[in-house]
């Protein structure tokens, strides 16, 4: 399945041979491959057995000093929000020129299970298709397909190495996401405390267990009445979660959160930085959140600030 231009993609910049590579990695296949400011911008597509099977797509963006083992580039993984795919973010946000000259190697997952089938999968944007939540659903109707906390911590980055074909530090790795993504990447990094050096996020959903989007999803895939106290909500909320610590998830480090001052979610209470920060001082983890005046919930936003997370990430992640 290739987009406009991918088939041409492909025929050059070594596609074709990049894909016949590909072809001894059972179940990986490479869909096109690009060339921006010499990163190396790929999409593959695998069957993936902890989304009960359904094929998944993600990106790989590699820079241009990423050779063997020993020129292998440090990993930044990065989670999507509502209603987006694994291109979104390599569309729209532009990270490809610090890549370049940070030597950060990208990873872009897709946002939920595609074509599931389950029930009310496609009645909004907020839950189902391209809204997992980045849980595992404990629900009957979901939790065959709609494991998306699984798939990243785990067999995502198996399948993603075995494309990078030793392109990419898999041991030096850091996760960073946007609105939903941005609360995927802050409790990942919470209930994985030794996996990632480093955390960032854009405009996260904070505080799920407390605002609409988390109720609908969570109630939906975990079951509850919005019971705030709910044990299994709570497990995956970045609040809850900090609260939870005896101490910072990073001594020496700060959690990097960019939120825009003109984000109409941030109004709506949906988004709630102003919890997790009361949690993070709680228990002395040192919080960078940024309000940037004017920006709202876009891409545009993500593009204005994307160079100063890469140069956080990369600065945690060198060996």
């Amino acid at each position: 399945e290739l987009g406009a231009g991918e088939g041409d993609a492909l025929k050059s910049g070594g596609g074709v041979s990049a894909m016949e590579k590909l072809d001894a990695f059972e179940g990986v296949k490479l869909l096109s491959r690009n060339i921006c400011f010499g990163c190396s911008v790929e999409r593959f597509e695998h069957t993936s057995e902890v989304l009960g099977s359904l094929p998944a797509k993600f990106h790989l963006i590699t820079p241009p000093s990423a050779g063997g083992e020993a020129d292998a580039a440090p990993l930044l993984i990065w989670l999507s929000g509502l209603s987006c795919t694994d291109e979104n973010f390599v569309n729209k946000a532009m990270p490809y020129k610090a890549a370049a000259e940070l030597g950060l190697a990208i990873l872009v997952p897709d946002t939920s299970p595609r074509g599931a089938g389950a029930p009310h999968e496609d009645d909004a944007y907020d839950f189902g298709t391209g809204a997992g939540f980045y849980v595992d659903a404990t629900q009957p109707e979901y939790k065959k397909h709609y494991n998306m906390y699984s798939y990243i911590t785990d067999e995502l980055i198996k399948v993603a190495k075995a494309a990078a074909q030793g392109r990419v530090d898999f041991d030096r790795k850091s996760i960073c996401g946007h609105s939903m993504g941005g609360h995927g990447a802050l409790i990942i990094a919470l209930k994985n405390p030794d996996m990632f050096r480093s955390v960032s996020a854009f405009a996260p959903i904070c505080n799920p267990v407390n605002c609409a989007w988390g109720k609908k999803c969570f109630g939906g895939y975990l079951g509850g009445s919005g019971d705030s106290q709910n044990e299994s909500w709570r497990a995956y909320d970045a609040t809850e979660l900090m609260l939870k610590r005896d101490g910072p998830l990073y001594a020496n480090r700060d959690i990097m959160i960019e939120q825009g001052s003109a984000d109409n979610f941030l109004g709506e209470k949906q988004l709630l930085p102003e919890n997790f920060a009361r949690a993070c001082e709680k228990v002395g983890q040192k919080l960078d959140l940024q309000f940037r005046e004017g920006y709202n919930h876009s891409y545009f936003f993500i593009a204005t600030f994307i160079e100063r997370h890469l140069e956080f990430h990369a600065k945690a992640l060198q060996k």
